[in-house]
């Protein structure tokens, strides 16, 4: 399989562990995988990588940015990017007000990779 028949999963998490797990379940899943442990990382990625399909990223993260402030700006310059949030906190994540929230899968730690993959793969159908 060539690298651009790979759908591109971009993981934003602080927590080194948990980015490591998703990152080792989503790549033997077959998905090429990004990582960012900030939302200033994730910012440089999106700002450099011309292709992305999910955008998985925790709410909490250190340096004030939000999960939903790295979402928003990601999804206007990406109308296709599809989003799924991931959280301890899942409610401060519908009290933000935030459009992309509510449509948007939100799940909460800890949560069942295989749900995460059957968001994944009912976001991209």
């Amino acid at each position: 399989m060539s690298v651009d028949a790979q759908d591109v999963v971009l993981v934003v998490e602080d927590e080194p562990v948990i980015l490591m797990v998703l990152s080792d379940f989503l790549s033997g899943q077959g998905y090429r995988v990004l990582q960012a442990e900030s939302g200033e990382q994730a910012f440089e990625i999106l700002a450099s990588k011309p292709h992305l399909d999910v955008l998985i990223t925790d709410f909490r993260l250190p340096g004030g940015i939000s999960g939903v402030q790295i979402a928003e700006p990601a999804v206007k310059l990406r109308p296709d990017l599809k989003v799924i949030f991931i959280s301890g906190y899942p409610q401060e994540i519908r009290e933000t007000g935030s459009p992309i929230t509510l449509k948007a899968p939100i799940l909460e730690k800890p949560f069942d990779l295989d749900v995460l993959q059957e968001k994944i793969q009912e976001l991209l159908a």
